[in-house]
């Protein structure tokens, strides 16, 4: 099929910071009030973890109970972003405090993930993938962090995760565009799910995610597999990862 063949619609950003993390620019309602403005069901309020340098303190995840569901008619999704630690894929929140979340991103960062090989990425992702507290692997297309994509993006399918096409990337992260298309077409060979997030920093990103929507049809992406490309979607991946949450 040609690119003009996919047509794509979103329904939720459910990768977004506050100004919890103080390396971003908004609160939590600016973020909400900007989802509505896009139309948008949900958006997700996912934090850096503890063991980012600028990241809240532990409390913050425990207190997300504070937050009304519904902010502007958006239904705000209580969730974390993790770090990956090693290459055991152990991650920066217990497991006590991952059960009380709605949504958990999982990514690697320079300032968290030491440098690895291939292999031991690999090693990592595939540990991360087993655990059952993680729903998004965010942004996994950085050269520093490559993996063996053929091997771990199938197990992620495997095992019920959306691997992230992050528009994030195409603002900071520049080098990881080549890989974040292959990882894209994997996910499209394999009929594994995706999530297409903006990872904002600051309200005016939320829901704005065009480098991301020209990769998805330049490798004719299938809408169905887009687990936030509308309501429908996200309520079914809720409830094949178990989540008391319902749009």
């Amino acid at each position: 099929m040609s690119k003009q063949d996919f047509l794509y619609t979103l329904a939720a950003d459910l990768h977004c910071h506050t100004v919890a993390s103080t390396h971003a620019f908004s609160t939590v309602t600016e973020l909400a009030q900007a989802a509505a403005q896009r139309g948008l069901a949900a958006v997700g309020c996912t934090d850096h973890a503890p063991a980012m340098p600028d990241a809240p303190h532990l409390w913050h995840f425990h207190n997300l109970k504070a937050l009304p569901d519904y902010i502007a008619g958006v239904r705000v999704l209580r969730g974390a972003e993790v770090n990956v630690l090693g290459t055991d894929g152990r991650l920066d929140l217990d497991e006590s405090t991952l059960k009380s979340l709605e949504l958990v991103v999982a990514s690697m960062h320079n300032q968290t993930m030491p440098a690895s090989s291939a292999e031991e990425c690999t090693a990592a992702w595939l540990a991360v993938a087993a655990n059952p507290l993680v729903d998004i692997i965010g942004h996994s297309g950085a050269p520093q962090f490559a993996y063996d994509y053929e091997t771990a993006i199938p197990e992620f399918g495997r095992q019920g995760k959306a691997v992230e096409i992050n528009e994030g990337t195409f603002r900071v992260r520049k080098t990881s565009a080549p890989n974040c298309r292959r990882i894209a077409e994997l996910c499209r060979k394999h009929g594994v799910h995706i999530a297409l997030d903006s990872d904002a920093h600051y309200h005016g990103q939320v829901g704005d995610m065009p480098h991301c929507v020209e990769l998805l049809q330049e490798v004719g992406f299938p809408p169905e597999l887009i687990v936030n490309g509308s309501v429908e979607n996200l309520n079914a991946f809720f409830r094949r990862r178990g989540r008391k949450v319902s749009l």
